[in-house]
């Protein structure tokens, strides 16, 4: 049997209380809830789910509070039910687990309230060769880069994946840019990132101070990406029903993080992201909507054994 791609995905798992609302409330009103769930999240986490829902091996590697925390024994018995790895989780005595409060309106969009503890930026993470000991690749959010961006560094020295799920703005400077591999922004970080009003634009202004594969995800409007010689290309979303978009993004950079380490190709292995993330948001249930491996590949109009 093929040994499965092992995928350390790095960054704050968080405890998500979503409610499914007909609309936000106004300043100073309420409404009620047509339901309610308690899932376990983060991109980090999302992105792990998604991996092993897909037929990977995710591994997981961050700060979180309190051992004894509510938060923390809830979200390691979601977990342990995928087998995703957590040996590598640093628990921080006396810190609060993140957690979010998420709206999720009839159109799938998601308003999200996170809370994350700022001590738990001052993480320590284990020793760089024990994670990076059978590790295919490395899946790990900017937001990170104070505490993630030495592991990489000397991930890229062993010619280890490096995929950056960028959401935020990054400096021009920042070291992740070069410490990666692979760079795939939302629109609104890419756009802010160059300080360029246009996503093109950007990714060829960014390609001039890193040598990472470069992309950027604009939801139903697919992905740009730039090609080795610098070209831009398109790769389609694919149309759905979409009824929740939460973790929909962090289950396309597990996707994409898992089919590059089974070698697949980068106009194939974003396919794969976008079917993926596609079906999730027809969905709810955040990144544990993630399809199973048949449903993408049904999509995709292949065969599973094509994609196993």
């Amino acid at each position: 049997m093929t040994k499965k791609p092992r995928i350390l995905c790095i960054g704050m798992p968080v405890r998500d209380l979503t409610f499914r609302v007909q609309g936000l409330p106004a300043r100073g009103f309420k409404v009620g809830a047509e339901h309610f769930e308690e899932i376990a999240g983060g991109n980090a986490l999302n992105s792990a789910i998604a991996i092993a829902k897909l037929g990977g091996h995710a591994a997981i590697c961050g700060p979180m509070g309190d051992a004894g925390e509510t938060s923390s024994r809830y979200i390691f018995d979601k977990m342990a039910e995928l087998g995703i790895e957590t040996q590598d989780i640093v628990h921080m005595p006396g810190l609060v687990t993140p957690i979010s409060a998420i709206m999720i309106d009839p159109s799938g969009e998601r308003t999200i309230i996170t809370f994350r503890d700022p001590e738990l930026w001052k993480v320590g993470l284990p020793d760089t060769g024990k994670l990076l000991a059978d590790c295919d690749a490395i899946l790990t959010e900017n937001r990170c880069a104070e505490f993630v961006t030495d592991l990489c560094v000397e991930a890229r020295k062993r010619s280890i994946p490096v995929v950056v799920d960028v959401d935020r703005a990054m400096s021009m400077r920042e070291g992740l840019l070069t410490a990666s591999s692979h760079l795939i922004f939302s629109s609104e970080a890419l756009q802010a990132t160059a300080d360029i009003a246009d996503d093109a634009a950007a990714l060829h202004k960014l390609a001039k101070v890193t040598s990472s594969f470069l992309a950027g995800t604009r939801g139903p409007q697919g992905t740009l990406w730039l090609d080795p010689s610098g070209a831009l290309q398109q790769t389609p979303a694919f149309p759905v029903h979409t009824v929740d978009t939460l973790g929909a993004g962090d289950v396309f950079h597990g996707a994409f993080a898992l089919a590059i380490t089974e070698k697949q190709d980068v106009p194939g292995a974003l396919r794969f992201a976008s079917a993926a993330a596609a079906l999730k948001c027809s969905r709810f249930g955040g990144a544990f909507a993630c399809p199973k491996r048949p449903d993408v590949g049904a999509l995709l109009g292949q065969s599973y054994s094509t994609l196993a």
